[in-house]
């Protein structure tokens, strides 16, 4: 058995050895900080007994924080993917509803064309036929339309 703890020993005293031939830890124990620690056992083992004790809960809120925002990322993704699938199908109801108002303002306007071309086609081949029959000089009577109301207020019976 002491020769199992002679060689535990020279582990440790090697592995001691390899920490403090780092130049890293040289430059730390060379520091104010460093020399502070070194003076002042009690601090620096109440200083690395928080950082062991305080790495545990900081693992946690660190994966918290990470997990958190991958969730929100990922609620973000879906909510932007949602409300633009709603935007879109308001969307295509606006312009389908465009679409059918367009048609009916274009029916009317184009009914509406044909009227009033048709009207004054009428109106003015009824104004060429009066002024043909002026010049070859047989104007015929008309009868007197129902609309006339210059020419049938003499002449009630």
């Amino acid at each position: 058995m002491p020769t199992e703890m002679q060689e535990l020993q020279k582990q440790w005293h090697s592995m001691v050895q390899s920490i403090h031939s780092n130049s890293n830890v040289v430059a730390f124990m060379n520091s104010r900080f460093g020399q502070y620690l070194d003076d002042h056992p009690f601090v620096a083992l109440s200083l690395l007994m928080f950082v062991a004790v305080s790495a545990i809960p900081v693992a946690f809120f660190l994966i918290f924080v990470v997990a958190t925002a991958i969730m929100a990322c990922i609620g973000v993704l879906i909510m932007e993917g949602v409300v633009i699938s709603i935007g879109g199908i308001a969307l295509l109801c606006v312009l389908c509803g465009l679409g059918v108002l367009s048609l009916g303002v274009s029916g009317v306007l184009s009914v509406c064309y044909v009227i009033l071309s048709t009207l004054v086609n009428y109106w003015y081949a009824q104004k060429g036929q009066i002024r043909k029959q002026e010049a070859n000089g047989t104007l015929l009577q008309r009868s007197p339309s129902v609309l006339d109301l210059t020419a049938s207020n003499g002449k009630i019976e």
